[in-house]
């Protein structure tokens, strides 16, 4: 059940919701394209209010949306080029349209050599491709992917990764993706909505989410800290800016300044690299620690 959820999709992102087994984010996907339905609120897509629609206007949203699943859900009776093709020979396009848009579909998906193989003789990760292309028959604006990367192995999920972020970038379509890997929010999302038990717990910009999170944020990505009791304990946030920058080094010099680091860490997102870091410094020492730290850049905060 969902509750209270209120979030902006920007279009041409890629956005992800997130969450543990239950948090309610597949079935806030499904609302998307209308194949869950909600008792109250609104939902707006390409300015589109999708609750006064029905019957073929709805059938006619929906080309507008593809959608790719954790298990593929191919035919397995039909070979790949039928596969793709599905969509275009229920909407009755003419055969030559079928044969350029297929082909070039399994071009991009890098399977134009499997057109006649049939789905028992792919990898997974091949399967998944075969389901995008086909997602992407009736050239949506929006891609809806339900855990397409959870059933394959490490490799196969980056090359996927990889195709998504091509979709995104060359052919502009919005994607987004329900995910409970961390690891996939990171290196692919631009924006993301995180999800316990049917609610919203923060939604926004990826760097924002990670780098600076609210407590609810801490308890769901399972950080926990074990800080010093003597002197005062200080979080730095360091963005794309200023994230490779000796800042600390500074500090030091410029202050005489002794301290422990007590953790810390950089983090690929994307193609940025953005850390945070713990230090404990001197009591006595906090207010001028704190102006140097006013007019390096970073972010920081008195823990």
């Amino acid at each position: 059940m969902l509750d209270q959820i209120s979030l902006e999709i920007p279009k041409g992102t890629i956005y992800g919701l997130v969450g543990h087994s239950g948090a309610g984010k597949s079935t806030l996907l499904r609302t998307i394209n209308g194949l869950e339905g909600f008792d109250e609120g609104e939902l707006w897509v390409d300015g589109v209010n999708l609750q006064s629609l029905q019957g073929d206007a709805l059938r006619v949203f929906r080309k507008n949306i593809g959608m790719i699943f954790q298990h593929f859900s191919l035919m397995a009776r039909q070979n790949v080029f039928e596969n793709v093709a599905l969509p275009l020979r229920c909407w009755k396009y003419p055969e030559a349209e079928i044969q350029k848009r297929v082909f070039n579909l399994l071009s991009l998906v890098g399977l134009e050599s499997k057109s006649d193989s049939y789905p028992s003789a792919l990898s997974g990760g091949q399967k998944q491709r075969v389901a995008i292309a086909r997602a992407l028959t009736l050239e949506p604006q929006i891609l809806l992917s339900d855990e397409a990367t959870s059933a394959l192995d490490p490799s196969m999920t980056q090359s996927i990764l990889d195709l998504l972020q091509t979709i995104n970038q060359e052919l502009g379509v919005t994607v987004v993706l329900v995910t409970h890997e961390m690891e996939v929010v990171k290196k692919l999302c631009h924006h993301a909505a995180f999800l316990e038990g049917g609610k919203l717990l923060r939604s926004g910009n990826i760097e924002e989410l990670f780098l600076q999170p609210d407590p609810k944020m801490r308890h769901f990505l399972g950080e926990s800290e074990v800080l010093p009791k003597e002197g005062v304990n200080i979080r730095l946030y360091f963005p794309k800016e200023v994230a490779q920058n000796p800042i600390i080094t500074q500090m030091a010099r410029q202050l005489s300044l002794d301290f422990s680091i007590v953790w810390g860490k950089l983090e690929r997102f994307g193609e940025d690299v953005l850390g945070s870091l713990v230090i404990n410094i001197p009591e006595a020492r906090q207010e001028e620690a704190e102006r140097f730290l006013e007019s390096s850049g970073v972010r920081w905060e008195v823990l």
